[in-house]
């Protein structure tokens, strides 16, 4: 497959975005080009390429994806089920690939798309992409929770603030997860290695660990005991439920923490990681930790 050299990211905005537009700027040599809607008010890095499109027109994605050679999806839950649109437009450029959005709980697992109905908008691109092959090739990225990210916002089970966690199924659970940073630089690779990596999900991970292990970790740093709170996985699959069948989208965090953190390992990669072939490092456990007490993401400056 012929090298990949231009590259187009779509969504760089959110809670993903600005890490990984700063990993490829400080990790790799691609020449990036963020595409943002027309009318968006979104600010990115000085000398970042910008291009603005009409998201609804093909003609305007078309002429934005013109002479790129990947375009990699960022966009969030709102329009995932929209990257056909993108898809359609990248094929009519000569894009030779397309990353979804992905980069969460593994949505080849039937298990967890039936415990998370809303993941079947990222199954179907995947699907689409397949039906496409002979035209354009995809990588889908897997990457469990951001680590450090939900451990500054809580998503994890844990409260810097007020030094308490919140542990499902008794925080007995495997699972895997990854620090922005490291996403970025596995998307990379990713690109590095596009014959590798060609029409298929690739798993990647900072660490494989469970709520008591993180737990653990905080008060070792901190130098405190935590104050810890219970809840199973079948009350959050429950309560996210209800929510969601009144078309309460508040219920979808509730639905991943319960196949996450579920006691039936949900969490952990069924086929191994791909760190070792993609040649990603290893990073520091307790400092991820220690940086995301802090409020920052592992890395930050």
């Amino acid at each position: 497959m012929a090298e990949i050299k231009n590259v187009v990211i779509i969504g760089a905005g959110g809670n993903l975005g600005p890490s990984i537009l700063q990993a490829f700027l400080d990790s790799s040599s691609f020449h990036i080009t963020v595409l943002s809607r027309e009318g968006s008010e979104s600010t990115f890095p000085s000398g970042v390429s910008v291009l603005h499109a009409d998201y609804s027109s093909h003609d305007s994605l078309k002429s934005a994806f013109k002479g790129q050679d990947a375009v990699l999806s960022l966009v969030g839950s709102m329009a995932l089920a929209d990257q056909q649109k993108l898809i359609d437009a990248a094929i009519a450029a000569g894009v030779k690939r397309f990353l979804p959005s992905e980069y969460g709980s593994d949505t080849a697992n039937p298990k967890v798309l039936e415990l998370v109905p809303v993941f079947q908008a990222k199954v179907g691109t995947v699907k689409y992409l397949q039906s496409k092959e002979g035209e354009i090739s995809w990588t889908s990225v897997i990457t469990g929770p951001f680590f450090d990210w939900g451990l500054k916002v809580g998503f994890l089970g844990l409260n810097a603030a007020s030094k308490t966690a919140t542990l499902i199924d008794e925080g007995k659970a495997p699972f895997v997860a990854t620090n922005l940073r490291q996403i970025g630089l596995a998307l990379i690779k990713v690109l590095e290695k596009p014959e590798l990596t060609k029409n298929t999900y690739v798993y990647v991970k900072s660490f494989e660990t469970t709520q008591q292990d993180v737990l653990a970790a905080a008060e070792k740093i901190t130098g405190a005991k935590w104050t810890v709170n219970k809840i199973t996985s079948k009350e959050l699959l429950e309560r996210g439920s209800a929510k969601l069948k009144n078309s309460d989208f508040s219920g979808v965090p509730d639905l991943i923490k319960g196949a996450v953190f579920n006691e039936a390992g949900y969490g952990k990669n069924p086929v191994g990681d791909w760190n070792e072939k993609l040649g990603l490092e290893k990073e520091d456990f307790e400092a991820s930790i220690k940086a995301a007490l802090n409020g920052k993401l592992y890395g930050e400056k």
